[in-house]
């Protein structure tokens, strides 16, 4: 239970960055990301950023506490810095060896997604008919 507790607060304080860091570029930062024709890489960043924020508060009120729980969670946060932080780095002009990290944190989503769905969709293990 204690693991709850830290992922509702990576969860929102990820919403929160997902919130200010959209703001960010659609006021203080549109013109540059317009110049360099990377806004609707930010607008990417910012979207599955908050998508995942969400999906980590709600894998962290869902009544499954154990490791393959705890590691779709895991999942979800590194996804997160790894995708959306490497595009936000691109958007801004960091150096392109930074591209191949992005389907890296593609890839921690699509495990995360995975294994909640394999977890979620097993009977349990007491169920009876």
């Amino acid at each position: 239970m204690k693991h709850r507790h830290t992922f509702i607060c990576l969860g929102s304080a990820f919403a929160l960055t997902a919130v200010v860091l959209g703001a960010f570029g659609a006021h203080a930062l549109k013109v540059i990301l317009l110049e360099r024709g990377t806004l609707e890489t930010w607008k990417t960043a910012v979207d599955y950023h908050m998508w995942h924020a969400l999906g980590l508060l709600i894998l962290a009120n869902l009544p499954i506490h154990d490791k393959i729980a705890h590691f779709c969670r895991n999942s979800f946060c590194l996804g997160i810095f790894l995708f959306s932080g490497s595009l936000y780095a691109l958007a801004l002009g960091a150096p392109n060896w930074l591209g191949p990290i992005t389907p890296l944190g593609g890839l921690c989503f699509i495990v995360g997604w995975g294994l909640l769905a394999w977890k979620s969709c097993k009977p349990p293990v007491n169920a009876t008919n």
